[in-house]
């Protein structure tokens, strides 16, 4: 039997003063975690009984689709080199030396480690399928650590891993992960969006994101409520409304006009009396390119064109030029490059480069948006000087296009034409499709039906453990605590004995816990001397979703119970006490 007056439950009524989300300001209020430096908790004993039991959910669910290993978080430095993460990381990870002078790393992930198996272990298409997953600490040198557990250097993590013969095989792993992803976070009780998503550092063909939509998030997702479409910043697109290019002036050829001391886009249309939607917004970029003669690294010019009134984004723009590193050009870079005044940078009389691969040429990115109009506005580069009737494809010939804009709140959702809307929201899930990325890098490579030595196709799968509970915490609380799922609450209910004094409600309260407890409920005696409003507000702050008050009406074969998500009370005979939770079951709110 847990007793409350036996265990370490230290309550807060104040949140720690640099707590600035729901879940960091609770989780140290009900005694759950407490901070041992930036970005490092300790989980006290609450907190700890939680997390155990969503590592319980994740490990039941992915042991119907996978093997459990557990992998060393001390990583030598030559296994990321292979995989070329070592670099392309930084500062993000945690490096070290040991006594020798060999350098180590904490790994936050664990794809190059299962690589280094797969390719000691494996050797025919015989053995595949493999999905391999393990729940362990992860390490990463965040920069600014902040909202309690949403952004941490020491967090836990289940990381899966698949290994397929082909895309085929593939496609039926990552299947298989979404699925289980959505019966694990089905059993934790979440309200959750599966949104397409960019793969970021992981690499990799496709990813989808599960994500919580909380205020606390630091993600935006755009999704549409009419047709479920959802997807992140990074990989939104929207169905523009319908924009008419300006008439031509004259014969229409490109037509310099002054414009004095205007730079902005805004300064400019409102000087030449149009909208930003018919100008030309030019960015300067540089991007790590290869000299054709060469072969070396060098920094390549890129310059994006987007509508006046778009926002560049920088994962599209990742996505565009495969992964490379990208800058903004500077002023005498700009010189140059183009002869042109920061301000006045346009796509005319430049050679561009005929397509993003091995070229000194600067390239032109256009994007998608501006495909087919006409008559759009630039500069001139010449200082005070515009450029009317730039039309892509016509009087410039784009690189490429691309989608490189950010979606805004209100535009039409590109499957149904419904209003978009956008909302922060907290990653609890990812799946990745890695392809060949580390297989081929790390040399893993196996005989195929033919005989023929081929490398395996790979997927990624990763679950925040901490953002789940904080996920949860998020979306189910008030101003005096929080609820959690039944199924990942410390205690699904605490009996509170009003009167640890009176031996009819203390006794009375004993045998509830136990009758709840031989029926397999997790249950928590308050059998401290305190005040009931004491006792009360304790287990309103502390995350467990019933609350059994036994005061005076134990003569009377009666308690009350409280539901937590809705303060709603409920008188319930004692002698019914456990049919009435048996029923409540499997879904207890």
């Amino acid at each position: 039997m847990h007793r409350w007056s036996q265990l370490f439950i230290p309550t807060l009524r104040e949140a720690p003063a640099d707590a600035e989300v729901a879940s960091h300001k609770l989780l140290v209020r009900a005694g759950y975690i407490r901070q041992l430096g930036a970005g490092i908790y300790s989980f006290l004993f609450l907190g700890n009984r939680t997390t155990q039991k969503i590592m319980g959910i994740v490990r039941e669910e992915m042991d119907k689709i996978g093997q459990e290993f557990y992998l060393p978080a001390l990583n030598p430095r030559g296994l990321w080199e292979e995989s070329g993460r070592w670099s392309l990381i930084g500062e993000n990870m945690f490096r070290l030396k040991d006594r020798k002078g060999a350098d180590l790393c904490l790994g936050f992930t664990h794809e190059e480690v299962m690589t280094d198996i797969a390719r000691k272990e494996l050797r025919s298409y015989k053995q595949l399928p493999q999905i391999w997953y393990q729940i362990q600490t992860k390490f990463r040198d965040e920069p600014r650590p902040k909202s309690g557990l949403l952004r941490v250097r020491q967090f836990i993590m289940k990381d899966a891993y698949s290994f397929d013969i082909d895309a085929a095989g593939l496609d039926v792993s990552y299947a298989k992960h979404h699925d289980t992803y959505c019966r694990i976070f089905d059993r934790c009780g979440l309200k959750y969006m599966v949104i397409d998503a960019h793969s970021g550092a992981m690499g990799g063909s496709q990813s989808q994101e599960f994500t919580v939509r909380t205020p606390a998030g630091e993600d935006l997702v755009v999704s549409c409520e009419k047709c479920n479409y959802a997807a992140n910043m990074e990989k939104a697109t929207s169905r523009l409304a319908p924009v008419e290019d300006l008439k031509p002036e004259g014969d229409g050829a490109p037509l310099e006009v002054h414009t004095p001391g205007q730079k902005t886009i805004e300064d400019v249309a409102r000087f030449l009396g149009v909208s930003p939607k018919h100008m030309l917004k030019t960015l300067a970029m540089m991007v790590a390119g290869e000299d054709v003669k060469t072969g070396k690294t060098e920094q390549r010019a890129l310059v994006l064109l987007l509508r006046g009134d778009h926002q560049m984004n920088e994962a599209k723009l990742s996505t565009a030029v495969g992964g490379r590193e990208t800058r903004p050009m500077r002023e005498d870079e700009m010189q140059e490059f183009f002869h042109s005044p920061a301000g006045y940078l346009g796509p005319l009389g430049i050679g561009w480069a005929e397509d993003m691969g091995v070229s000194i040429k600067p390239a032109l990115l256009v994007d998608e948006a501006l495909e087919g109009h006409t008559n759009l506005i630039g500069g001139a580069n010449k200082e005070n000087y515009h450029v009317k009737h730039l039309t892509p494809g016509g009087n410039f010939h784009p690189t490429a296009y691309a989608d490189l804009r950010s979606v805004t709140a209100g535009e039409d959702c590109p499957n149904c034409g419904a209003p978009l809307r956008i909302d922060t929201a907290v990653e609890i899930g990812h799946i990745f499709k890695l392809g060949y990325k580390y297989s081929e890098s790390m040399g893993a490579r196996v005989l195929d039906r033919n005989g023929k030595e081929v490398a395996p196709i790979m997927g990624s799968y990763g679950i925040g453990i901490e953002r789940i509970l904080t996920a949860a915490v998020e979306q189910s609380n008030d101003e005096n605590g929080f609820w959690l799922p039944p199924s990942i609450a410390p205690f699904e209910v605490v009996v509170v004995s009003t009167n640890s004094k009176d031996e009819a409600v203390r006794s009375a309260s004993e045998d509830i816990t136990r009758q709840l407890e031989a029926a397999g409920f997790d249950v928590l005696l308050d059998d401290r001397d305190e005040r009931p409003g004491v006792k009360f507000k304790d287990a309103d702050l502390v995350g467990i979703p019933f609350r059994i008050n036994v005061g005076k009406k134990v003569t009377e074969d009666t308690v009350e119970v409280v539901r937590r998500s809705t303060l709603e009370r409920e008188d319930v005979k004692i002698s019914a006490i456990t049919a009435y939770f048996q029923k409540l079951r499997p879904g207890l709110p």
